[in-house]
């Protein structure tokens, strides 16, 4: 387990994922949470106290947008939450491992190079992700 957390707070990382990238399928759903456990886990950056899936998901300001989604707002299916589960113990996707941003730009755009001054780390589907470079987060890389 590389973070610990409460029932609930597992249903709140399954809500935030299914929020952020429901159109993504399971491995979106899965890249949006391995960004949401390096932000737990990473003490850097503007992550310096944040060490909850909670203070993750609810930080403010550079929260996720998707804590004001309707699909934020139901309760995790038994998937979203084995979703989550996974993340949480430890699975990570590419181009999301080291990866504590992510966004969707307009239409087909592509990737910007940097985004809050850290490197593009590869897009999948819609989402462009990014990471910090190498020695700023060293929990992470």
């Amino acid at each position: 387990m590389l973070v610990s957390y409460t029932t609930k707070e597992l249903d709140l990382l399954a809500r935030l994922m299914r929020a952020e990238a429901v159109g993504e399928g399971d491995l979106g759903m899965l890249m949006v949470g391995n960004v949401a456990v390096n932000r737990a886990i990473a003490d850097c950056l503007t992550f310096k106290n944040i060490r909850t899936i909670s203070d993750v998901v609810y930080q403010s300001p550079g929260g996720f947008a998707g804590v004001t989604s309707n699909l934020f707002f139901s309760s995790a299916t038994t998937k979203e939450k084995e979703l989550a589960n996974r993340v949480l113990r430890g699975e990570y996707y590419y181009p999301a491992t080291n990866a504590l941003w992510f966004y969707a730009p307009s239409g087909n755009a592509n990737c910007v190079g940097l985004w809050y001054e850290q490197r593009n780390s590869g897009r999948y589907k819609s989402h462009c992700f990014y990471e910090p470079y190498a020695g700023v987060c060293h929990q992470i890389h």
